[in-house]
């Protein structure tokens, strides 16, 4: 079947935190990370039976809720997930919150990979750890692992945890699995405890693999936890659902303590059955996404060569993220990103959001049909072009 994501779907009056945020109604919001399309239909119709029974109550996870997972990463990704190490939570964000509980105390240090996710930064706090960062390298439009840093950093006795991101929001980057065993077996070797937030895993384009930290080996998966959803692929982040896999018993006993503590243990109805739905019979919709998105991101960097001197991207190896080098327009993040808000009509992120290794940047959603995206863009060229003059 073919999927079409051209189609331009109104959300504003929907309630939708990415459009009817935006100060009015000529805002073209590029901003917070979920999609313009249309879910999976699948997805669609086995929401439509649910709600079609009527009521709607407290929900029991079926056993088809893991077969689906399990399937779905065994099949795809390699990987033979235990329903023992099974967790399910609200999000990533309240599961990454929750393993940070369980498995440090406050004052211990966490790792992360600077420019990163900005949520990153509230969960270790509000757990009254310390943030330690480990920035990336930023070369030729994409972005590397400062090895000799992580490996400085790991071997304070102070540091408990490190927070990874793969693929990595916002640098693009879909970490290889050579990658991954220097920074496994730098933590391990330090004591660290990895804590690998995948929530964008299956957004992964042609030339890239997606390596599930814990398959690498029973090394990495004992010294390790996953956080994953069906949520950003299959736009889906509305129903509140993910998971968190851990094979040691004792940690899924503090983590689960912890999710009780946090109040983030119970899921409804909708997220379960949008989650079989996705990984027993979206795989082709996925698949015809992915190849939208490539082409819009091709899009983009044309449209950024011919149109936009000086001003560069970086290259995209999976999420639907673009991250933009603005550095030459001498202006600082928070400040265009407001300017572009007052005077282009667009929302962009401010790269400031994912730490100070952010300034200069902006994080683009391109995750939108193609009209959309060239909508935008021209918006931009044009508040360009009047700096000029």
């Amino acid at each position: 079947m073919d999927y079409t994501f051209d189609k331009i779907i109104s959300r504003r009056g929907t309630n939708s935190y990415k459009w009817d945020s935006a100060p009015d109604k000529e805002t073209l919001p590029m901003w917070v990370a979920d999609m313009d399309f249309q879910t999976a239909p699948p997805i669609i119709n086995a929401l439509q039976r649910r709600v079609a029974h009527g009521i709607f109550g407290y929900t029991h996870v079926p056993d088809a809720y893991f077969d689906a997972v399990i399937n779905w990463f065994n099949r795809r990704h390699g990987w033979e997930i235990n329903r023992e190490w099974f967790i399910y939570t609200s999000g990533v964000v309240p599961a990454v919150s929750a393993v940070i509980k369980a498995l440090a105390v406050p004052g211990d240090k966490v790792i992360i990979q600077t420019p990163v996710y900005n949520c990153f930064f509230s969960s270790i706090r509000n757990n009254g750890c310390e943030i330690v960062s480990n920035p990336l390298i930023y070369r030729d439009n994409t972005y590397y692992i400062d090895y000799e840093d992580l490996e400085e950093k790991a071997a304070d006795k102070d540091t408990k945890l490190m927070l990874l991101c793969n693929p990595h929001n916002p640098a693009g980057r879909v970490w290889t699995k050579e990658e991954l065993l220097r920074i496994g077996e730098i933590c391990i070797r330090n004591g660290v405890t990895v804590v690998s937030d995948e929530i964008h895993c299956e957004l992964v384009f042609p030339g890239h693999v997606y390596t599930p930290f814990a398959s690498i080996s029973e090394t990495f998966l004992q010294h390790s936890v996953t956080c994953f959803s069906p949520s950003k692929a299959f736009n889906i982040a509305g129903l509140q659902i993910a998971n968190i896999i851990s094979a040691d018993k004792e940690w899924l006993k503090r983590i689960d303590r912890a999710i009780n503590i946090n109040e983030t243990c119970d899921v409804n109805p909708f997220g379960v059955e949008a989650t079989i739905a996705a990984y027993n019979e979206s795989e082709e919709w996925l698949l015809q996404l992915l190849d939208y998105l490539k082409n819009n991101y091709d899009c983009m960097a044309d449209f950024c060569r011919k149109n936009l001197p000086g001003l560069s991207i970086t290259k995209l190896e999976g999420t639907y993220l673009v991250w933009m080098d603005c550095h030459s327009l001498n202006i600082p993040s928070d400040v265009l990103e407001q300017r572009l808000m007052d005077e282009a009509k667009l929302w962009l992120n401010s790269g400031t959001h994912y730490g100070a290794e952010g300034e200069g940047f902006m994080r683009w959603n391109i995750a939108c049909p193609r009209q959309l995206l060239l909508d935008g863009l021209n918006r931009f060229r044009n508040f360009v072009q009047s700096l000029k003059s």
